[in-house]
């Protein structure tokens, strides 16, 4: 069965999950811990993300948070692929870290912002890996004790979330606390992890050409929200092409911005910065990465660069998207 397609566009919603390779340990000691902490932190200024909540457990993590200038997916790759090289070092270890693909779901801002936020800060007592509330709000290890004051975190996006609570910063705090103490009873909400297709806050209009990667859950478990999202998210996601999605080869994208730029498309291998072929690189990696969804790794070879160069390319790709979306069927 063929993986779903991610959803994302800029300023969307995601609860996302990262699980270690069949359940094992990808937090060690709070070395691990902090060195998790600290990309995740850099992440911030780097691509616009938001993180209003985020917990991490011997065996996974869970993030909830706002995307902002660079698409998820490549916000993933550079937080997992960096913590994974490290504590493969660290520990002495080889293969794979973590189990498949990180999960990622759409959240409809209203009712479940607040919820997730409470829900995700609460796992660590859920757990037992703390006893008590007193204990979470010291807790390093999740975004509860940043809300609070009792660790700071400048990255974090406490603010947004406080100014739900009160009008002050003491007031704002105090309710918060109440809030995530009248949650602990709840326990597991399986509600909150996600079903059906929703449509989030944030103009899904542009969800079809942001695309990029796919992904299977059970059923479809990519959204969290209400009937009303479910049948918006339909209309704005279904395919013009009579149900069927148009997946271009990465040598058909080459040949698409090579025709429309004049060039040669074995000019890309022979390595060089001109401009014609920088751009015809920059317009390929954008196409190939951030739109279709194909591994930089597959594509560095046919552009002549590093994997490392591709994405680097792609990023710079975004700034004339508008004509390189064109060059795609049905534009």
């Amino acid at each position: 069965m063929p993986r779903q397609p991610r959803l994302d566009a800029p300023g969307v919603l995601h609860h996302v999950m990262v699980r270690g390779i069949e359940r094992r340990a990808i937090f060690r000691d709070d070395t691990d811990r902090a060195d998790f902490v600290g990309r995740l932190a850099a992440l911030v200024p780097a691509t616009g993300l938001s993180v209003y909540a985020w917990a991490l457990l011997p065996n996974h993590a869970h993030l909830l948070v706002r995307t902002g200038s660079r698409p998820l997916p490549r916000v993933m790759r550079s937080l997992l692929t960096g913590y994974a090289g490290a504590f493969n070092r660290r520990h002495q270890r080889q293969g794979h870290l973590f189990q498949n693909r990180y999960k990622s779901i759409v959240v409809e801002e209203e009712p479940y912002l607040l919820e997730l936020v409470r829900y995700l800060h609460l796992n660590p007592l859920r757990a037992g890996t703390v006893p008590t509330l007193a204990a979470l709000a010291r807790y390093p290890w999740t975004g509860h004790s940043a809300l609070l004051g009792t660790i700071p975190r400048p990255w974090q996006a406490t603010g947004a979330i406080l100014e739900q609570f009160g009008p002050s910063l003491r007031r704002a705090r105090r309710a918060y606390q109440a809030y995530v103490a009248a949650g602990r009873a709840q326990g597991r909400r399986p509600e909150l992890q996600g079903g059906g297709l929703v449509r989030s806050l944030g103009g899904w209009a542009v969800v079809a050409h942001l695309r990029r990667g796919r992904e299977e859950y059970g059923g479809d478990e990519r959204v969290l929200g209400s009937s009303a999202f479910v049948e918006a998210v339909r209309h704005d996601l279904s395919p013009p092409t009579g149900g069927r999605r148009v997946v271009l080869s990465m040598e058909n994208i080459v040949q698409r911005v090579c025709t429309s730029l004049g060039i040669d498309p074995a000019r890309l291998q022979r390595g060089g910065r001109k401009h014609p072929v920088s751009r015809a690189r920059e317009g390929i990696a954008y196409l190939c990465v951030e739109v279709v969804g194909h591994s930089g790794r597959a594509l560095a070879p046919l552009l002549g660069i590093r994997p490392v160069s591709v994405y680097a390319a792609a990023r710079r790709g975004l700034a004339d998207r508008k004509a390189w979306d064109a060059l795609l069927p049905g534009k």
